[in-house]
């Protein structure tokens, strides 16, 4: 198997011979439950040379990420090369000039036809440059997912005037906890590479890297009483790890092996001296005190708390972080990580995340420990944590040195009447947004509450607000509002939302078209102007809903109505499917055009589900028929379309999980673990009790066929037996169902079939026309 663009053997230690003489002697030395994090509280010296130790120049990071003097360059190769993945027959008209002396997080954009000069504070910010350049004079647009790359002409556009353009805050966050889980747990560095390049490209400065995260536990804990194989036993499979280290459950979807978690520490070490050679911050995990069963009774003095329960699952044990044991056991944790990830300026922790129980702990003084623990290790650090639900708590808070914290708000657009400088004592936060949970298909965000509330909360008196944060609970879905939303840092003035769509409709497919701009002004109107209140996603898909003929939504934390007209999108489909002929040939509009058909019949179900009930109800045979009829219809044409577009295959997601494995148990295992996770999510118990099932529910070529229209099959199976016999229905063990899906191994297409706009043609033709207006 490759990884990362190599050939892997089967088990092997981690690339050894790739790394510094420094980290080599880390790697190989046993776990240190004592040590001290090499060079922690030593001043950095002031240059090394290339070939220095790895924490010679892991000081040198830290020191220039924590706001020591920069040099008055830097290497711009990082950006350079970026710039010839994202753009491969124009980056040789660019030209990259490092300009620090312009101040943090400038660029300035200029240049003839066909020499375009970007001057920018960082490599990344030369990339932010670029990305302006595209959007404002090129006329092209990079999404996630999509491009219109294709239709640039050979010569690139002359900027009219040189413009320079400086972030309206410093932090500009991306990646929710749980985005390695519903996005991808099994990705290689190829797709994680794209994936930092576009965030560098919208103006990105801080990623948390997840990935391979488990490694640095796994390490020191067998200095603190655990074998290997206890250890081993305790970690979760990849896609259910982002829960563990929220301190929400352990053990599920594994046993992982030794060969994996190296694996993945290599490919998160690589992540992070991606995101550093552009000069982004890895936001890496912190340390706050998760232990595995039984540490007290293994290490004398610790003090431990049960955690209790989390939808069902055993949430694992809390280290008090005022004892001396949780002192040795960080400074531990922090050695091995810096050992494969190198050190940082910024960490993630969110101690007693949904719940947790405090005990006898102090939360204040806990909280003062941690961060006391943290800077010990890495003087200065950031402390990043996530505002949900009651956390931040002021019992934290008042624990800790806010001037070296930041909240990253994940309620800023759901609520009415926030005050945040109240809230959170005048602690620095970050507008966020959750647009999306557990990896939905659905389109929309409340993109006006953006923009009637960045800039206000910015420019009031006192205001903390010091950043924006990306958070959806899954990327690469919804390109327009992650353009939107990273313009917010971006834009010196007021963004008026109707243009700002209009231009995206001309960049999305490389010019502007009549067609594309009025699909672009429906979907506007209608799933990207969902307002506040209560929600920030927008409903899902009864077709993907546990079947009943009450069903009001798949996911149990999802709206249970539309949120929006859904003549919006049936409009706008039919829009789209007129853009010029010429234009239709790019990524973004495949991808568009699929996900809007997707979502046009997301929503025609919420139409045909209440007259199949109706037809039930009435017992009338032959109706009831007909619309079953009409629903395993939109079924089989839901799952064509979107396996037309790569974005939505599960085979690719099945595919990528087994390629991890080194033979087929394990393979079988890392399939289960991913497929367990888009269906019943954990076990019977979580599944039901804890309402998880269909969580990570989405519209994907497979998984519709396999899973979702079975399961509707087998419903109206029951209920049309049940109108022939004139008897009640025959229950249905659903949970069971779903399980013994989770454990196939069935393949599906990895690569895309058919063609997007027959499909979406065919769609439409299917469906009953919108009304106007």
């Amino acid at each position: 198997m490759t990884r990362g663009g190599r050939r892997l053997p089967g088990p092997r230690p981690l690339a050894l011979a790739a790394l510094p003489a420094a980290l080599l002697a880390l790697i190989c030395a046993g776990p240190a439950p004592g040590a001290t994090a090499p060079g922690a509280g030593s001043p950095a010296p002031a240059a090394v040379r290339p070939d220095a130790p790895a924490d010679a120049r892991g000081a040198v990071r830290t020191a220039a990420l924590a706001g020591a003097p920069r040099s008055r360059s830097f290497d711009t190769a990082p950006a350079r090369a970026a710039l010839e993945r994202l753009l491969p027959r124009h980056h040789g008209q660019f030209t990259l000039v490092p300009d620090t002396a312009a101040g943090a997080d400038t660029f300035t954009v200029s240049g003839t036809a066909g020499a375009i000069t970007v001057r920018g504070s960082t490599g990344a910010t030369l990339l932010t440059g670029v990305g302006w350049y595209l959007q404002h004079v090129a006329g092209a647009d990079i999404g996630w997912p999509g491009d219109s790359i294709g239709l640039l002409p050979a010569r690139l556009p002359a900027v009219p005037a040189p413009v320079t353009r400086s972030a309206q805050v410093p932090h500009r966050y991306a990646l929710n906890d749980t985005d390695d889980g519903y996005s991808g747990p099994y990705r290689t560095f190829e797709e994680h590479q794209r994936q930092i390049d576009l965030l560098a490209l919208h103006g990105i400065n801080e990623v948390f890297v997840q990935v391979g995260a488990e490694y640095p536990y796994y390490r020191a804990l067998q200095g603190f009483g655990y074998s290997a194989e206890e250890l081993r036993q305790w970690i979760p499979g990849p896609a259910h790890q982002s829960w563990w280290l929220l301190q929400n459950l352990s053990g599920f979807g594994g046993p992982v092996t030794e060969r994996l978690m190296r694996e993945r520490a290599e490919l998160g070490g690589r992540i992070a001296e991606q995101l550093r050679g552009l000069g982004m911050t890895p936001v890496l995990p912190g340390y706050f005190g998760t232990v595995p069963p039984r540490f007290a009774a293994r290490n004398p003095g610790a003090d431990t708390v049960a955690q209790g329960d989390w939808a069902g699952f055993d949430r694992p044990d809390w280290l008090d972080p005022a004892s001396p044991v949780f002192r040795r056991l960080a400074a531990a944790y922090y050695a091995e990580q810096r050992a494969v990830f190198g050190d940082s300026t910024m960490y993630r922790m969110s101690p007693l995340h949904e719940g947790g129980q405090t005990g006898s702990v102090d939360v204040g003084a806990a909280a003062g420990a941690i961060q006391r623990a943290l800077h010990a290790a890495h003087p200065g650090a950031l402390w990043a944590v996530l505002g949900w639900q009651d956390d931040p708590t002021p019992e934290l808070l008042a624990g800790v040195d806010t001037s070296r914290l930041l909240i990253l708000d994940g309620l800023s657009d759901r609520y009415n009447r926030l005050d945040r400088e109240t809230r959170w004592g005048g602690a620095p936060y970050a507008m966020g947004t959750i647009y999306n949970f557990g990896g939905h298909t659905t389109i929309g965000a409340n993109t006006s509450v953006w923009l009637e509330r960045f800039g206000p909360w910015r420019a009031k008196d006192n205001s903390a607000l010091a950043g924006i944060a990306y958070l959806p609970e899954a990327t690469g879905t919804n390109p327009a509002a992650f353009d939107l939303f990273t313009d917010l840092a971006w834009e010196p003035g007021v963004i008026d939302q109707r243009k700002w769509f209009a231009d995206f409709a001309a960049r999305r497919y490389g010019r502007p078209d009549p067609a594309a701009a009025a699909a672009w002004e429906e979907l506007r109107k209608g799933p990207y102007s969902t307002s506040s209140g209560l929600w920030s996603e927008s409903q899902d898909s009864l077709f993907t809903a546990r079947p009943s003929l009450t069903a009001a939504g798949a996911a149990y934390w999802s709206p249970k109505s539309m949120r929006y007209p859904a003549g919006s999108v049936r409009r706008a489909l039919d829009h789209l499917l007129k853009v010029a002929p010429e234009l239709r040939g790019s990524s973004a509009y495949r991808f568009d055009l699929v996900d809007t058909a997707r979502q046009a019949l997301a929503n025609h179900s919420r139409v045909l589900l209440p007259r199949i009930k109706a037809a039930y109800e009435a017992k009338d045979l032959p109706l009831f028929r007909k619309l079953t009829a009409e629903w395993r219809e939109c079924e089989t044409r839901l799952d064509a379309v979107t396996g037309s577009d790569p974005n939505f295959l599960l085979g690719s997601r099945l595919a990528g999980a087994r390629s991890w494995g080194a033979d087929r148990a394990e393979q079988d295992r890392y399939e289960y673990d991913t497929r367990s996770l888009l269906s019943v999510w954990g076990r019977r118990s979580t599944s039901e009790g804890g309402f998880l099932h269909d969580y990570a529910n989405r519209e994907w070529s497979g998984l519709v066929s396999e899973l979702y229209a079975r399961r509707w099959a087998l419903h109206f199976g029951a209920l049309e037996e049940a109108l022939v016999r004139r008897a009640a229905p025959r229950a249905i063990d659903w949970p069971a169902f779903e399980e013994e899906w989770a454990g196939r191994t069935t393949r599906h297409p990895d690569r895309p079939s058919g063609d997007p706009y027959r499909l979406a043609a065919a769609v439409a033709a299917a469906l009953p026309p919108a009304a106007t207006g």
